[in-house]
């Protein structure tokens, strides 16, 4: 075979190998990075918070809100949370996309009880015509005191 030859046959395979490979992924395969938490050091996108009550002087703030930077637009969103006591707990939780326009929408409103070191996933489709700032994490509720001093983990990634 000769040099043009066998390099036309080396392309065609590799050429073969790149379309397998691309042929090989899920058509609806979707790329996801995390985002940074607001107020983050910088080395880490998961925050792991213990829920509180807030400082006992009068008009303090509780650490209940958590939100991350949305830099580019998504298709969707990943918010997680994984819970880190050592025993069960009911974790009031809500999650928000926050809009550029300063509107927001509540995507997640519920009471979780995980065992011990377990989690989950909620997926959250963009909403047409807006602008995503931030994703908000509110874990804790005055209404519910009894998760006060429980920890937890949470993470958000933007996906396309």
């Amino acid at each position: 075979m000769g040099n043009s030859l066998r390099r036309t046959a080396q392309l065609a395979l590799a050429s073969a190998g790149s379309c397998m490979l691309l042929a090989a992924m899920p058509a609806g395969a979707q790329t996801c990075q995390f985002l940074a938490p607001v107020g983050g050091n910088g080395t880490t996108n998961i925050v792991t918070k213990t829920i509180g009550a807030g400082d006992p002087l009068p008009f303090s703030r509780p650490n209940w809100n958590t939100d991350f930077f949305v830099t580019q637009p998504y298709n969707s969103y990943k918010l997680f949370f994984t819970a880190n006591s050592s025993v069960s707990a009911t974790y009031p939780i809500q999650g928000y996309l926050k809009f550029t326009d300063g509107s927001n929408l509540q995507v997640i409103n519920e009471s979780y009880a995980p065992q011990v070191g377990t989690g989950r996933q909620w997926n959250v489709q963009a909403v047409p015509g807006k602008t995503v700032s931030q994703v908000n994490f509110k874990i804790g509720a005055s209404a519910d005191q009894a998760a006060t001093g429980f920890t937890y983990r949470i993470s958000v990634q933007g996906c396309n």
